[in-house]
């Protein structure tokens, strides 16, 4: 009988501690700004039907952002990507890249004129508090891929203009601009080519912050010595945590914090905890089949099919929100808690088992919050360290 007690009494303490950190954690959720750096929802608002203003269902169709799941979740801001595949490095090749992202461009804005009393356009660290003020949620634009800047310096502008307030410098292969972390032929301008040196320095000029998720590590120390602002890595992880050259090793992050830039962990999982060798080669496979290649709505369709397929098989692999908090901690230690932020990659391949789609980011808070994270240390990542660096983005020539 006193053992039956003593384990219904601990019971009972376990789902008191258990529900009251949950109360914190939802508190804190809703006083904090929350930002998440990369988001690929325009994937599934270029899509035909498919509206970013209603709701939608993770399960049934893969979608894992909207405006009312937004709210749902407490998400108050996210930057939506700009993404573009990396095709030829050709004239064609280059003007095929720009008219398709000013397509992106316009489906973002198209929506935002739809819905305006769900959401706005941000450009700047204020306008995601006036935003977040007003009961809406706050759209900032990146661009994953200087791929549609060709070589074209003039369009750095136009996207500027347009709303980008980042450009990731390249993506799975090697562009115009810089090397990539993951091209299969190997670095062809052994880092940033002399072309990618003035888009640098153009985006400094305007205020566009520059992005090393994806680039070589070479690329990465280049634009870290020629920026005169501070960088951002909108959606990377930790390398000693999870070996693969997408992260970023200790003395990038060391780096990377030393010149007053941040690291958004992101939520892809075998970024997040190492895959079998099986399970890598056969995602590598799907992302390395559509490089140099231009991406139609039916290749797009069957990489997607792909990656579901593989996703499925290996869903034993997959990482949890505690291993979300495992890099993001790593961090923290590595260089304080002023250089880390959120950059999930949901609609790209972001997600983790409890945390499948942007309705279920207070998970995350109630994590941090397990672990000891105080209020303050959970606004500054969950935006308060990004917006930071955004404001210091334009530097005087």
């Amino acid at each position: 009988m006193n053992a039956l007690f003593s384990f219904f009494l601990v019971s009972a303490l376990f789902f008191l501690s258990s529900d009251r950190l949950s109360r914190k954690a939802h508190k804190i959720h809703q006083r904090v700004l929350t930002l998440d750096t990369h988001a690929d929802a325009p994937i599934m608002m270029v899509k035909k039907g498919f509206d970013v203003g209603e709701r939608h269902d993770w399960v049934r169709d893969k979608s894992q952002i909207d405006f009312p799941r937004m709210k749902e979740g407490g998400m108050d801001a996210m930057f939506f990507a700009v993404y573009m595949a990396q095709g030829p490095r050709t004239p064609e090749g280059h003007a095929n890249a720009k008219a398709r992202a000013l397509e992106i461009f316009q489906s973002i804005h198209d929506a935002l004129k739809k819905h305006p009393d769900q959401a706005e356009l941000a450009t700047t660290p204020a306008d995601a508090y006036r935003i977040e003020k007003a009961g809406k949620r706050a759209v900032f634009i990146g661009m994953e891929n200087g791929y549609p800047v060709g070589e074209d310096l003039s369009l750095l502008k136009m996207y500027y203009d347009l709303g980008c307030r980042y450009i990731t410098l390249s993506h799975f292969a090697n562009n115009a601009i810089c090397d990539s972390a993951t091209d299969p032929d190997g670095p062809i301008h052994n880092g940033l080519s002399p072309f990618g040196r003035q888009v640098v320095q153009e985006m400094n000029r305007l205020g566009i912050l520059i992005d090393v998720s994806h680039v070589s590590d070479k690329s990465f120390y280049d634009a870290l010595a020629l920026s005169k602002a501070p960088l951002i890595a909108s959606h990377s992880n930790v390398r000693a945590l999870c070996d693969f050259p997408r992260n970023m090793t200790d003395d990038m992050i060391k780096a990377l914090a030393a010149k007053g830039g941040v690291i958004q962990v992101n939520f892809v999982s075998d970024y997040l905890r190492k895959p079998s060798d099986e399970h890598r080669q056969a995602l590598n496979a799907v992302r390395m089949s559509s490089v140099g290649r231009a991406v139609t709505p039916q290749l797009q369709a069957q990489l997607d099919a792909k990656a579901d397929s593989i996703q499925k098989r290996y869903a034993y692999e997959r990482a949890s929100v505690a291993d979300i908090v495992k890099h993001i901690d790593y961090i923290v230690r590595l260089v304080g808690i002023d250089h880390v932020g959120i950059g999930s990659d949901f609609d790209g391949g972001g997600g983790v088992n409890g945390l499948e789609d942007v309705s279920q980011i207070e998970a995350l808070t109630l994590e941090l919050v397990r672990k000891g994270y105080s209020e303050g240390d959970i606004a500054k990542i969950w935006g308060g360290n990004l917006l930071r660096v955004l404001g210091q983005a334009k530097v005087a020539q």
